[in-house]
């Protein structure tokens, strides 16, 4: 099996061509000691991939680990049962690391969004499989690069691997997993992804006894105060373009100090703010540092926006995109709003 060497051009590429998921299990079946990750800031997309081939693989009998760059965020506690995800750290890590068969990235539209642990595939020359439904170029990082852009959720591709090569139906402890994936990826079944596929994974699930009800509680009846508190800042701040089409916003550290906020709480801001009559695309700039700003962009589905989130040096899908990029906070959301009105207007024009 071929090892990591930097841009590799052959083994599996299926970049949004037909999958051969008996080539991919052959991969996945050869390998014993086997490594699941997924980016920084874990979404339920990530990490419910991540639980629904853990449990099975485990099942067979693979020495198989969840090692992620960020720990599991508390909305998502409900899938650590046995505390099967682990937050890396080098030193606790390295000697188990080192002998890894296989390294499975889910959900992963730029490489450097599994931080550190990049540096551990690289300098024990690891194989890699990246399995997402984000758009990639043919020139990738991965030893195997298996890409499904109609895949509502990555989550939907671990779904199609177990129907395939599971001589049992999938177990329920899986499927919660895979649930968690398919309901936070398509916006609880309101978003445009949402396909007949997404709702039989529902009722396979609800079959199959998971309650899907206490699943929707946790992830998003569970908000702290100091989310709310962060919330109420920048609703009462926010910032309108384009009469109204594009509404932008700016969340900085000293919001987050004054909050007693952390990152996490952030999650879902763009979704809201998409939500407000007569808005389009909404855009958030994220200070994660005073040198780098993460940016969000959503749109309703009129407007594809992951042209304005490459030319920040990001992508993503095409009515849900973001980019990390360097810089101040102010002059990172000067940018992605002149960026932002400039390609929103050329596309309103071509439109009329």
């Amino acid at each position: 099996m071929k090892k990591f060497n930097g841009i590799i051009k052959n083994n599996m590429n299926f970049n949004n061509t037909t999958i051969d998921w008996n080539q991919v299990h052959h991969v996945i079946n050869g390998a014993n000691r086997i490594m699941l990750t997924t980016h920084e800031n874990p979404d339920g997309d990530g990490l419910g991939a991540e639980c629904g081939l853990y449990h099975h693989l485990n099942g067979i009998g693979k020495d198989i680990r969840i090692v992620n760059f960020s720990p599991l965020p508390d909305e998502y506690d409900y899938l650590n049962d046995g505390g099967i995800f682990e937050c890396y750290e080098k030193d606790y890590h390295e000697n188990w690391i080192e002998n890894v068969d296989l390294v499975i990235v889910f959900d992963v539209g730029d490489y450097v969004r599994i931080r550190t642990i990049v540096d551990a595939v690289k300098k024990h020359n690891l194989t890699t499989m990246n399995i997402d439904h984000h758009p990639h170029p043919n020139a990738h990082p991965f030893t195997h690069n298996i890409v499904d852009l109609s895949a509502a959720a990555t989550g939907c591709m671990v779904y199609d691997y177990l129907k395939l090569f599971r001589e049992e139906p999938i177990q329920k402890e899986s499927l919660v997993g895979i649930y968690s994936a398919v309901m936070t990826d398509t916006g609880c079944f309101r978003y445009s992804n949402t396909d007949q596929k997404c709702h039989n994974i529902a009722i396979e699930c609800l079959s199959a006894g998971v309650e899907t009800h206490i699943i929707y509680r946790q992830i998003y009846e569970n908000s702290t105060r100091s989310r709310m508190s962060l919330m109420g800042t920048f609703l009462s701040n926010l910032n309108y373009e384009l009469d109204g089409k594009l509404a932008w916003f700016t969340i900085s550290q000293t919001m987050l100090k004054n909050a007693n906020a952390t990152k996490a709480d952030v999650d879902g801001f763009s979704d809201l703010v998409r939500t407000i009559r007569g808005v389009e695309v909404a855009l958030m700039v994220f200070e994660q540092n005073e040198y780098r700003c993460r940016i969000n962009f959503r749109s309703k589905g009129n407007y594809a926006i992951n042209d304005i989130a490459k030319a920040m040096g990001g992508g993503g899908h095409a009515f849900a995109a973001g980019a990390v990029t360097e810089g101040s906070l102010k002059n990172v959301a000067r940018k992605a709003v002149e960026e932002s009105i400039k390609s929103l207007e050329q596309k309103m024009s071509l439109s009329q």
